[in-house]
């Protein structure tokens, strides 16, 4: 048995979730989230909790077991607490600054790049060089956070470029320069 899959999921107040068939609904504060879940497995709602359960012990069911749970279980954190990931800029010059759209991006290029925010997820930049992607969809916002900081990835010899905060980057020396 899954670890995690047998675990059932708890439904905080204020959160109400609907199953229909293999699409779940999760509707809170923060919005409302609906996903399919694979029509092998089965979703009920007992008690205030979700459960997720398998019809067999094939490794194909045992995988997506533990994520069909998962899955609900960001869906119901994401439509309380919500999901949020932080980009630094480092770089002479490099900057980000808000706009209606989305972000206006400087980063060393002959031309600035604009980054339009999807629906459900809101860019901000506290300071120049900080961005912060927050949204109640764990999988949209980790990928806005992917898709700017490949914009200008950090390299590797002095660091500039996009990263998340906290992310370490493995500096190389440079030339040796000598005789």
């Amino acid at each position: 048995m899954s670890r995690i899959g047998k675990k059932p999921v708890p439904v905080p107040s204020g959160v109400t979730v609907t199953i229909d068939g293999n699409t779940v609904a999760v509707k809170g504060p923060r919005g409302e989230l609906r996903r399919a879940i694979h029509g092998d497995l089965a979703v009920a709602l007992e008690n205030g909790t979700v459960t997720v359960a398998r019809p067999s012990d094939e490794p194909r069911h045992k995988a997506l077991h533990g994520l069909s749970r998962t899955l609900v279980a960001n869906m119901i954190e994401g439509v309380t607490k919500g999901y949020s990931k932080q980009l630094e800029i480092t770089g002479v010059g490099y900057k980000a600054e808000v706009k209606p759209y989305g972000l206006l991006m400087s980063l060393g290029y002959s031309h600035q790049i604009e980054v339009k925010a999807p629906e459900g997820i809101k860019l901000s930049a506290p300071q120049p060089t900080q961005v912060v992607i927050e949204g109640s969809d764990k999988e949209i916002v980790g990928q806005v956070a992917a898709e700017i900081r490949s914009l200008r990835k950090p390299e590797p010899y002095k660091g500039k470029g996009v990263r998340y905060v906290g992310e370490v980057v493995r500096r190389k020396a440079g030339k040796a320069g000598g005789k």
